[in-house]
This record gives structure tokens, sequence and C-alpha cells, in this order.
């Protein structure tokens, strides 16, 4: 893949190991003749470490040889968090250290997971952008908030605060962005 169409969540074989790309820098070059250059950070899928990868306009990395899987959440122990392929009913096992950040979004009803299959071992795990998440805890609503902008925190079912406006209450289903952690809208 060509440098300048790499966008961030893609996956990209980088010293012999898949690497799924998080942020993307450009630098325009100042002189006559020199070459934009594209900064990426990147997360190494294996190892789970931190990857920074240069690359002028020009040179390209080959994207990496994985399979995406769909499944569904079956259960957690203390140390890996279970899941239940849907279409051969394989079960994978995922470290919970390595995926703490989507922890916080999985619920045994949500749509669209997919987990990231290099060499036979589960790597990786994605979580749809969007996730309907069901309020359980937060300070009572006042009828006629609606109008301002402020927000209160509010727990949710997987344990997650968010912000969310004053008039949303306890038992409601809202939307949340799994990228950022904020509140969209009403489910």
């Amino acid at each position: 893949m060509i440098a300048k169409d790499i966008k961030t969540g893609m996956i990209l074989n980088y010293l012999e190991a898949p690497c799924v790309i998080e942020t993307i820098s450009v630098q325009s070059p100042s002189a006559r003749g020199a070459a934009t250059l594209y900064k990426y950070r990147a997360r190494n899928l294996v190892t789970k470490q931190k990857v920074d990868i240069v690359l002028k306009g020009g040179e390209s990395l080959p994207e990496a040889d994985f399979h995406r899987r769909p499944v569904k959440v079956m259960y957690s122990d203390a140390t890996d968090m279970h899941f239940l392929d849907e279409a051969d009913y394989n079960q994978y096992s995922l470290p919970l250290g390595d995926i703490q950040e989507e922890v916080k979004y999985l619920t045994d009803r949500l749509e669209g997971v997919q987990i990231l299959i290099y060499n036979d071992q589960a790597v990786g795990l994605q979580i749809p952008q969007t996730i309907e998440l069901t309020i359980t805890q937060c300070d009572p609503s006042v009828k006629g908030n609606s109008a301002t902008g402020r927000t209160k925190p509010a727990t949710l079912e997987t344990g997650l605060v968010v912000q969310v406006p004053e008039y949303l209450s306890t038992g409601e289903m809202i939307k949340v962005d799994s990228r950022t952690g904020e509140f969209l809208s009403r489910a």
C-alpha cells in the first residue's frame, strides 16, 4: 500500500509483523525537490508495542496477511476474555491486558465484533465505532433541563463513565463513540 493511501485502522506488515495504524501526520517539504514525509504511529499486534514508521511519498508497505472473523463474547475470567466464532464455532481467547480499551464497550449482545487472526493465532479485536449501552446509574433528570448544554456523569452497564446531557436518566439506552468514549445520542 502506497504511503499516501494508508489510513488509520489499516493493518500493514512492518518488520515482518502486522501493525495497526493509530495516527498519521504528514510533513510537507520546505524545499524544491524534497519528498513529503508520512509519519505513522502504529501498534504491533503480536508484541503490543508502539512502532513509529516514516515513509516518503513514493514508498509503500505491504498489507498484513491476516483474517477477520465475526465473534460473540462468551465470558471473561481473571486473565482472559473468551470469544466464539459465529461462522465455525471455534473458540478464541485474548488476554484482558491486551484488549483493555475494548473491554469497556463489550457486552454479550454487541454485534459487529471481529477478532484478528494472524498465523492461526488471535492477536487483536476490532469493535464497531458506535456502540449502544444502557445507563445504570446517574443523577436524576430535571424537567426543563433539555435547553441547556450542561452534562452530568453517567455509569454505563460495562462500568464506563461518560458525560451525558442532564435530561437523560437511569435505564435509557445511549450511543457512545468507541474511539473517544464520548456520548453521541440516544439510541
